[in-house]
């Protein structure tokens, strides 16, 4: 079975009773007898916010971890009450676009059932915990971060403290020294490590973050024992709920105060207020963290040595070797791998998956993965438990069902915000760019031969679709009426984070596809060998050689 946290009576109840709190909320609304000005925190509060055509449903999925049956009912949702698909984020939540506000109390109830909610994916509250969609599998990791994230869940959901911020607050959480969870463009970001008696604690990052003002977050500490986790992370909230800015949004987030105040006079608020209360009743016991460290295990697994059928399809069949060595990845059990479901076709949209394809892979994960889907930060899903010898089968349905796309990692694995086609707050499209792109560079020939390129778009300056830290970075904004792409270059949201420059002036939207290529084009030139990957090339020689490229004479 899956390693997947169960509701108990409380999580029960409370689920329940803010559903049928809503549901009151959301019949007064439709009779008139609040206005949606009066309306607008109730709905935040629960996930549903107001886009361009219709009411948009944001679901939370804890730390990315799915069941199949959680699954299936977000494909029933989408058939029944939306439009047959969902789109997964960048937050490892899944937006419904196209929900009737009267039928949001029957989506909820519906979550409820299956142990889910939308609870905290809006407003100034600590959002959805994220973590490495790999947790629990990778084999480099050093424990599993889901533990810490559902703590973690547990403590801030409805946290009278926590729930009205200076701004919204995100949370991320990795479990190895490669970071898959980008916990550096975090408020908080938490890498779990072990000190030198093999201790398990967190190396803290604080003021990470995107949008109008981007920062890599800067390490607080180096290590924070396993047992003040809570306890840190109030003292922090603390300091920066009391001296958070208040009075400008666009200031509001901790990033700011620590750039505005300073590393140092931070960490010494925090620890003065971390060693007030760090003996009190969130001090972590080992007792309560092996309980929790139950609901993780996954298995049983096999014991495997030889993988005969694996081995055969590799050698005979140059598509699915092709799919494994771009796709699939290493699992901390010998006999096993993590394979990524691509949501990136080739001229499609990043992150949308229709009802039946989540039905196909809730059936996949049963028969494949120990019943369990993950959510990448990276808009695409995850079978975290394949044994080899069943990946054959596995990419022979995927092939079928159009979802073996091999590009993980690839320039056509774009991530893209739904921009202008779905959101208030964009300034241009995004997805038609992405769209594009794909479309150029979809030769698997020719995305082998420029190898890791990240390519992320975002439609207004909120940076949904995390363009700061890609390596090559689109941005959508409006010129006089008319959609404008800025292009940023050398971004990383791994662990070696960074954010990219602006290369200079934007491009319509008729010709930011050519201009990519020209970027890409200009790497290929200059690169040392086909092993330099592009983040690398344009940290050796800088944006000169992509100016001249892109402007000529202008650079």
């Amino acid at each position: 079975m899956g390693a997947l946290y169960r509701y108990d009576e409380f999580d029960h109840a409370f689920v329940n009773a803010r559903v049928a709190e809503f549901r009151d909320q959301v019949q007064r609304r439709i009779k008139g007898d609040i206005t949606e000005e009066e309306f607008k925190s109730l709905r935040l509060m629960n996930g549903v916010y107001l886009q361009l055509h219709a009411y948009m449903l944001r679901i939370a999925v804890p730390y990315g971890t799915l069941s199949s049956k959680q699954l299936r009912t977000l494909a029933t949702i989408g058939r029944r009450w939306d439009r047959h698909y969902g789109h997964f984020t960048t937050r490892q939540n899944l937006q419904f676009n196209w929900i009737a506000l009267k039928d949001v109390p029957d989506v909820l109830q519906a979550l409820a059932d299956v142990e889910m909610h939308a609870i905290q994916t809006s407003g100034n509250c600590m959002r959805n915990v994220t973590a490495d969609h790999f947790a629990g599998a990778a084999a480099d990791e050093v424990a599993d971060p889901r533990v810490y994230a559902e703590i973690m869940r547990q403590w801030s959901t409805a946290h009278p403290e926590l729930s009205y911020l200076p701004r919204k607050f995100k949370v991320a959480i990795t479990g190895a020294e490669e970071d898959r969870a980008a916990v550096k463009v975090h408020d908080i970001g938490y890498q779990i490590v072990r000190n030198e008696a093999g201790e398990i604690g967190f190396r803290v990052f604080v003021g990470g973050g995107q949008g109008r003002t981007p920062m890599v977050g800067k390490a607080l500490r180096d290590f924070l024992p396993e047992a003040d986790l809570l306890t840190y992370t109030e003292a922090i909230m603390r300091v920066y709920n009391l001296e958070g800015r208040r009075d400008n949004k666009y200031k509001a987030r901790i990033k700011i105060l620590v750039h505005e105040k300073g590393l140092d006079p931070i960490r010494e608020e925090v620890e003065a207020e971390f060693a007030r209360i760090k003996d009190g009743a969130l001090k972590l016991t080992p007792d309560s963290v092996a309980a929790m460290q139950q609901y993780f295990v996954a298995g049983p697994f096999e014991t495997i040595g030889e993988t005969p059928v694996f081995d055969k399809a590799k050698a005979k069949d140059a598509d699915f070797a092709h799919w494994v060595s771009v796709n699939v990845h290493a699992h901390k059990q010998p006999g096993y791998g993590i394979a990524t479901i691509s949501l990136k076709p080739i001229g499609g949209i990043p992150g949308d998956a229709s009802s039946d394809q989540m039905d196909l892979v809730a059936d996949l994960a049963d028969r494949y993965s120990l019943g369990e889907i993950r959510i990448s930060h990276l808009q695409n899903l995850v079978l975290p438990h394949v044994k080899l010898d069943d990946l054959p089968a596995l990419f022979a349905v995927l092939q079928d069902a159009g979802l073996a796309t091999a590009n993980e990692g690839l320039i056509t694995d774009i991530i893209a915000c739904p921009g202008l086609d779905y959101c208030s707050l964009a300034n241009a499209r995004a997805i038609p760019i992405a769209q594009g792109l794909s479309e150029r560079f979809g030769s698997p020939a020719r995305q082998a031969e420029i190898g890791s390129l990240p390519i992320k778009i975002s439609g207004c300056i909120n940076a949904c679709g995390h363009h700061h830290v890609a390596a090559i970075g689109i941005l959508g904004v409006d010129r006089k009426g008319v959609e404008n792409y800025q292009i940023t270059l050398g971004g990383s949201a791994r662990e070696d984070c960074s954010i990219g420059e602006l290369v200079g002036p934007g491009f319509g939207a008729d010709g930011i596809v050519d201009a990519v290529e020209k970027v890409v084009d200009t790497y290929l030139d200059l690169r040392l060998s086909p092993q330099e990957t592009f983040l690398e090339a344009v940290r050796r020689v800088g944006l000169p050689p992509f100016k001249e490229a892109l402007y000529g004479q202008r650079a």
